[in-house]
């Protein structure tokens, strides 16, 4: 069974800001300027924040949890309504709002923002972007008479005053925390947490099966391709053990992408794949598993993260018999690099098959930190040799010794007398031979080969 999990409990539960306002005002050059890295994708074009992005740092001390939501319209179509919903939401669940203005000019969505904020007064400090030089900064002044106690002058781009606004972020969080401390118990030790990335082709399911694990509509779900730009995450328990799902944008063939935004997005997803344990690979069941499932399973397998494939949608398929293993074994013909790969049929929209997917998850995470003893691995090389020697002629090519140098991921590697003259298809045999003697069966295994 799933439990949904605050980040709280997995860790102590971190001081929450979120930022907010209209578009292109610079939350998310704002949010990359407080975290000290680019993570929200910027762009001149309006609206390019859709979810909202979190990512923990620390300022002075202190455990940090920085939303960038997206950004507020007064006239909405479908999905801008999503995104204001999901901006609103971020805002009540926060301890404190970072509500971000043009200082060179106030509109009416602005207006319209702060009268829904007045409720909020006392946790939002109004932060005056673009006051790029003194005179914008001395304008700045005029915001007083918005109302808002506290108003702080920046510039997001240039790094102005930055320092001013990490300060009253410790200040406004200072009787939270020592309230938090009296009254929280002391939490467990961290257990080491299951990072799974949610990648595929657009409209797969990726953000409808976040929202399940996670059991809250996190990621904005539409049926409009592209909907999932930045990186969204949450955590949950399943039997005991701890997880952190990402859900990422849809990864199109390069020739498709055709802009910014999307190219960011797609790097972005990619780049998960180097911070995970097991990716899920979802797959459209009517649609099957393409060339460019292909291609992102090789970046998978190339980094040595666990797979598996989620055949998503399974409800839309007319039930045939054995039909779930008829799609495995056209799998396992057509894409032969993913033989060792599961393969879980789910419907993300109800659930159905995730415990299973998860079941999977929890044996693949076991297979990748599996670690073979030295001695018990020579002895089954030894073994595997004999039953099948090195396929050479007029060479004298022996395998001296191998051992495991690394676990998640899997890495191996073979000393042998002459790398020169070792011939490299004899790897795939021994690659298998892993797999299927020592507790490997469903997980990349690298291979390396040196002489010694």
């Amino acid at each position: 069974m799933i439990s949904r999990l605050t980040k709280g409990t997995v860790k102590d539960r971190p001081f929450t800001i979120v930022i907010v306002g209209r578009p292109n005002v610079g939350k998310s050059t704002l949010f990359n300027r407080l975290i000290g890295r680019r993570r929200s994708i910027t762009d001149p074009f309006p609206g390019v924040t859709r979810d909202a992005v979190e990512e923990e740092f620390t300022v002075d001390n202190l455990h940090v949890l920085l939303i960038d939501t997206g950004g507020f319209k007064i006239e909405k179509e479908k999905l801008d309504r999503l995104v204001v919903a999901k901006s609103i939401e971020s805002i009540k669940e926060s301890d404190l709002i970072l509500f971000l203005v043009d200082v060179n000019e106030l509109n009416g969505e602005d207006y319209h923002f702060m009268e829904l904020l007045r409720k909020y007064e006392n946790k939002v400090i109004l932060v005056a972007n673009k006051a790029d030089n003194e005179k914008r900064e001395y304008q700045s002044m005029e915001l007083y008479s918005l109302g808002f106690k506290k108003m702080i002058p920046v510039s997001a781009a240039h790094g102005r005053n930055i320092d001013k606004l990490r300060s009253a972020i410790v200040n406004a969080a200072v009787l939270t925390v020592e309230t938090e401390k009296t009254e929280t118990p002391p939490t467990e030790p961290e257990t080491k947490i299951i990072r799974i990335a949610i990648l595929g082709k657009p409209n797969t399911g990726k953000s409808t099966l976040l929202n399940y694990l996670l059991g809250e509509e996190k990621a904005i779900v539409s049926d409009i391709p592209g909907t999932t730009r930045d990186t969204i995450n949450g955590y949950f328990k399943f039997k005991s053990s701890d997880f952190k799902v990402v859900d990422t944008a849809g990864i199109r063939k390069k020739n498709k992408v055709n802009n910014s935004v999307e190219y960011y997005s797609v790097n972005r997803a990619i780049k998960t794949i180097s911070e995970s344990d097991i990716v899920y690979l979802l797959i459209d069941a009517e649609e099957g598993l393409t060339d460019q499932d292909k291609k992102i399973a090789s970046l998978v397998i190339k980094k040595g993260s666990g797979i598996i494939l989620v055949l998503n949608k399974w409800d839309r398929i007319k039930k045939v018999k054995n039909q779930l293993q008829a799609v495995k074994d056209r799998v396992r013909f057509l894409f032969p690099i993913l033989g060792f790969a599961p393969l879980v049929a789910t419907t993300a929209l109800d659930g159905e098959g995730v415990d299973n997917l998860l079941d999977v998850s929890l044996r693949v995470w076991r297979q990748l930190n599996r670690r073979i003893d030295t001695a018990r691995l020579n002895d089954a090389v030894s073994k595997w040799v004999k039953e099948y020697p090195i396929p050479v002629r007029g060479k004298n090519i022996k395998l001296r010794y191998a051992t495991q140098v690394e676990a998640n991921p899997v890495k191996f590697i073979f000393f042998v007398n002459n790398k020169s003259g070792y011939p490299p298809r004899y790897s795939k045999y021994l690659e298998n031979r892993i797999r299927r003697d020592l507790g490997f069966a469903n997980v990349p295994v690298h291979l390396e080969i040196r002489q010694n």
